[in-house]
């Protein structure tokens, strides 16, 4: 009778642990769906898997804590955003839809999710449970074991078949095959001859900028951006920071200080001198 209120009861600490974790987590999700770019996207989920991972250690589940931390959010979500940011999905790819119909079929997804998690806490909250003293009897390792590799095996092995699948599939995403030699530095340079086009090294980027990062293109001597100094992609997806405007006021109040100094220190002329001309007049 005892061990069964404990099932039942929360204490305060449990409390305060469950609602703030359990918000930031929600939070975490819905940052998910509704952020823009799909690493942000990634991040969230990252952030709600950790939380996740904590609320299996607090409930004695030591090995699903682990688990949840070493295997998804430190392997599968990094490979996640490893993707990401080799196949270069953006906000406006994931606008595009390329396969028909797959918005509805995401929000049957969605609805038929929704039932299955409203009847799994229905379930939870009106029939009655042991808690997890009697599936640690022997273990937490061991009755995950035993779970996985007799009641849950299936599921376990279609889990693992849908891992490889995704890993195999990232790699085909980022493979090129090439069909062509490749140009040498010579040939290229050749090429660039004979259609006049930028014949020395493209500059740098970010050089006479503030900064020298790839996303900032480079200024000319009259303060101008060139669109040399950054990646085609780049600006492309518009990614490049426009540091023109900045750069040129800068440059104005360099010049204007400029000034202001060199008509302070203008050298004067000498007073002994002009007096030695009245003189000699």
């Amino acid at each position: 009778m005892t061990e069964q209120l404990a099932a039942y009861s929360t204490s305060t600490g449990e409390a305060v642990q469950f609602w703030i974790l359990g918000t930031i987590a929600v939070i975490g999700a819905l940052c998910t769906v509704f952020m823009k770019r799909a690493v942000h996207s990634a991040l969230s989920l990252a952030g709600t898997m950790i939380i996740l991972a904590v609320f299996y250690l607090a409930n004695g589940a030591y090995f699903l804590g682990v688990v949840q931390i070493i295997v998804y959010t430190g392997a599968i979500m990094m490979l996640f955003l490893f993707v990401v940011m080799l196949v270069g999905v953006t906000a406006a790819d994931s606008l595009k839809e390329t396969i028909k119909g797959q918005r509805w079929l995401a929000l049957l997804c969605g609805l038929g999710f929704g039932i299955l998690l409203m009847a799994g806490i229905g379930n939870a909250s009106l029939t009655e449970f042991n808690g997890i003293g009697q599936a640690n009897a022997n273990g937490n390792v061991e009755g995950i074991a035993a779970l996985l590799f007799t009641k849950y095996v299936f599921a376990f092995e279609i889990t693992g078949a849908l891992l490889i699948t995704a890993a195999v599939g990232a790699m085909v995403l980022t493979h090129r095959e090439r069909t062509e030699r490749a140009r040498t530095q010579r040939e290229m340079a050749e090429q660039r001859v004979r259609e006049g086009t930028y014949v020395p090294p493209l500059p740098a980027p970010g050089v006479y900028a503030r900064h020298n990062a790839v996303d900032i293109a480079g200024l000319l001597p009259d303060g101008t951006p060139s669109d040399l100094t950054v990646s085609k992609t780049l600006r492309e997806r518009g990614q490049v920071r426009d540091v023109s405007q900045e750069a040129l006021n800068d440059l104005r109040a360099l010049e204007q200080r400029a000034e202001e100094r060199l008509e302070r220190t203008a050298i004067e002329p000498f007073k002994g001198f002009e007096r030695s001309e009245e003189a000699s007049k």
